[in-house]
């Protein structure tokens, strides 16, 4: 494996990395002190061609590969998850969704204005009562005429007061099971729905997370994704891209946390000599740097799959489970070698502790991640190979 960056990553890196030093950094603790969405840095993105990283030219987008998405997604959780979250759930969870499963109508009508980020994209499956157990949605939708009636909510929604498009998974018979879930391109414009913000969330405060109601909703037939009961592994799929973009933005978190710490260490004395020269204080620097490299390598793994066109469910598990627990060990090491002041919002460590807890939830719970590894290694579990050989910018 080649594990050099070519020129044309190289400068994506440093586009975005200056992108987030002029764009996110002088603001963000203001923003999140207020819970402050700022949905106009959304339109910034788009412009600068990160809504739409790996989507092919055709369709508007940048026609770059997997390991580029990754790159922007590590540079904007340097500054703040909230907008690599937005990327995740736009890109990965949306888009890249819709570049696989989608018709060539659904593709010219939903993807191509959300990949030069006209549009926004989100993303519906969990609700109330269905997290990690997706069969367990209520969630429905029935066929009448030409129109599907969607009925039910969803929670924990990002850009749900945002995003123009949604993708929305709900049972078009319950008896199926798994089988009777489908997936629905849904427009904030249609009758019967309505959204609502979630307040009070312990961290990624400057991002835009609730929920989201559909009350008698006529969908157009046509915005069906994919058939019917196609619904569970367009959602598996999609959750492949999404969890490999959270793996990415976990290496940032890693990095904003050594950095801010190494710069801690140097200003900071104690016993009349820098506390980065304290042996305990290096062992948690050590440490950090170890999580970064070893995440790194996992998701950088993942992504030449993702560009080969093979199959990846196991690689992206594994690089976002270890990369989101090393990055909250990293935020939690962070606010210690800060000591008292790590405990304040004066430093932003003690932001990134609290960002740093909701990854290793969403997307796969670390517990879900641990089993889906284990029975890897166990044997019961195998993915069949992917339906396609050649990654979507190539297709």
């Amino acid at each position: 494996m080649n594990f050099d960056f070519t020129e044309e990553q190289e400068l994506l890196r440093k586009t975005a990395r200056d992108f987030v030093d002029r764009e996110i950094m002088p603001y963000i603790g203001e923003w999140d002190a207020k819970g402050y969405f700022n949905k106009h840095l959304i339109k910034r993105l788009a412009e600068v061609g990160f809504m739409g990283v790996c989507i092919p030219e055709r369709y508007g987008g940048s026609g770059m590969d997997y390991n580029s998405l990754a790159i922007v997604c590590e540079e904007l959780e340097r500054g703040d998850t909230a907008f690599r979250t937005a990327v995740s759930v736009h890109t990965g969870l949306n888009s890249m969704t819709l570049l696989q499963w989608g018709s060539n109508l659904q593709k010219q009508k939903y993807l191509t204005p959300q990949a030069k980020g006209e549009k926004i994209g989100a993303f519906g499956l969990t609700e109330p009562g269905a997290g990690s157990d997706v069969a367990a949605l209520q969630t429905t939708a029935k066929l009448d005429g030409d129109h599907y009636v969607l009925n039910g909510q969803k929670t924990w929604i990002s850009l749900c007061d945002t995003a123009d498009h949604f993708l929305i998974f709900a049972y078009t018979d319950k008896s199926k099971k798994h089988n009777g879930i489908s997936a629905f391109i849904v427009e904030r414009t249609y009758e019967g729905f309505s959204s609502k913000a979630t307040k009070g969330k312990l961290g990624i405060r400057a991002g835009n997370t609730g929920e989201i109601f559909f009350d008698e909703m006529k969908v157009p037939k046509e915005n069906l994704l994919g058939k019917e009961g196609d619904g569970f592994k367009i959602a598996m799929a999609a959750l492949d891209n999404g969890r490999f973009t959270v793996a990415a933005g976990a290496c940032g978190q890693i990095m904003a946390c050594l950095e801010a710490s190494v710069e801690y260490c140097h200003e900071r004395k104690t016993f009349g000599k820098e506390i980065g020269k304290h042996q305990l204080v290096q062992q948690m620097i050590a440490k950090m740097e170890a999580g970064l490299q070893m995440s790194r390598l996992l998701v950088y793994r993942a992504g030449e799959m993702k560009n080969k066109g093979a199959r990846n469910t196991r690689e992206t598990s594994l690089a976002k489970w270890q990369a989101c627990d090393f990055a909250n060990k990293a935020a939690d090491d962070a606010v210690q070698i800060h000591g008292a002041y790590g405990y304040s919002n004066e430093y932003p460590v003690e932001r990134y502790l609290r960002n740093s807890k909701a990854p290793v939830i969403y997307e796969g719970t670390r517990e879900i991640h641990t089993i889906m590894q284990a029975e890897y290694v166990l044997g019961y579990r195998k993915d069949k190979p992917l339906t396609h050989s050649l990654p979507p910018w190539k297709k």
